[in-house]
């Protein structure tokens, strides 16, 4: 062993048991060039195909010029553009890198050991990460065999150890979506001194009229916190900005564990100008939606048994055969989101894209039937 190799093996840093076996984020894999430099789509991380709306780029642009000083820690003018958007004070408002930063900001709110979460699953992968980071227990109730949340388990699940609870409504990767009776009647039952946190992601994705918008079922229910995110319908997935919305002492508590000058000036001013170009957007989410019911459709005519999806993506549970489905996926030119024994998520992209996923469907149930 050599002196180097001696020094390193006696001084290695003790770190927190906590981290010990946590997983890995697996964020969806880039498309490569398939055979012959053929161009391949990437539908495996929920982006939005199209480019920044009228306006961002050029936000962004200006905001570039002045990377050379520290973003508006206070995240001022996306406060304030939030709060008129959505009718919410000040006060009640964090940003954080992305939903999922804001969500980790959360877990370092309220649980610590000995505390536990609530969440369903399969549901977003970065959940069990961020409570094992923070030493919390993870209760995982698994859904339905319609792929639903199991709101009556999870309630039952709750014990005077609860701390959070996570709501992924519409639910990733599954795409279904919980509707206002039933999400009602489970917050009735949640003690007040629980926080549950509703993660609309894909909340613009969402026709189901029964579907409840989250910061209307917040505004009388002090435990009651929504993450919304710039990364998927307004096409910001590359800036890292998110938002919370919650009664003012959960937003303090927010803004007190969000990362100094974490949202760059870029990111909030690009938030800004997309808040600016909804009739844009609304049009383009309105085309994603349409795309979405015609894979869907094309999928339930293959012969799949295919969820309803409220979301940007759908989901096909293929257990043993979902990395053969995602081999197989590739070769046609696709790269999807795959969960090693349950299934695939594949988000709606290009209409390239998904004629090319379809294909790739087809001729798999028919290799397999």
């Amino acid at each position: 062993m050599t002196e180097n190799a001696e020094t390193t093996a006696r001084t290695v840093p003790r770190l927190r048991a906590a981290l010990d076996g946590v997983p890995t984020y697996r964020p969806g894999r880039p498309a490569a060039a398939g055979p012959g430099g053929r161009l391949a789509y990437k539908l495996s991380s929920n982006e939005n195909p199209y480019p920044p709306l009228p306006g961002v780029l050029e936000a962004a642009t200006a905001a570039a010029g002045s990377f050379n000083r520290y973003p508006d820690m206070a995240c001022a003018g996306l406060f304030e553009a939030l709060a008129e958007r959505f009718e919410v004070p000040l006060t009640h408002l964090a940003t954080g890198t992305g939903s999922v930063g804001i969500a980790q900001q959360l877990l370092q709110s309220t649980a610590g050991p000995g505390d536990e979460v609530i969440y369903a699953w399969r549901s977003f992968e970065a959940y069990p990460i961020i409570t094992q980071i923070a030493g919390a227990t993870a209760v995982q109730v698994p859904l339905t065999e319609g792929e639903d949340h199991d709101l009556d388990a999870m309630a039952a699940a709750i014990t005077d150890r609860t701390r959070l609870i996570f709501v992924c409504n519409p639910n990733n990767p599954t795409g279904t979506a919980i509707r206002r009776a039933e999400l009602e009647r489970f917050l009735d039952r949640v003690p007040d001194e629980v926080l549950v946190v509703l993660d609309e992601a894909y909340r613009e994705f969402v026709r189901d009229e029964q579907v409840p918008d989250g910061i209307e079922l917040y505004r009388d229910r002090p435990n009651v916190c929504v993450l919304r995110t710039f990364s998927k319908a307004y096409g910001l997935a590359g800036l890292r900005v998110g938002f919370a919305v919650a009664h003012e002492p959960v937003a303090a508590a927010l803004r007190k564990t969000a990362v100094p000058f974490g949202v760059s000036q870029i990111a909030q001013d690009a938030a800004v100008a997309s808040l600016r170009s909804e009739d844009a957007l609304a049009e383009r989410v309105a085309s994603l939606v349409e795309e979405r019911n015609r894979v869907r459709a094309e999928l339930l005519d293959q012969g799949w048994t295919v969820p309803e999806t409220q979301a940007n993506f759908v989901w096909l549970r293929l257990g043993e055969r979902t990395l053969d489905f995602a081999a197989a996926a590739e070769r046609a030119g696709v790269v999807v989101r795959p969960f090693p024994g349950e299934g695939v998520r594949v988000t709606i992209g290009e209409t390239e894209g998904n004629d090319l996923f379809l294909k790739a469907t087809a001729e798999f149930r028919q290799n397999a039937g």
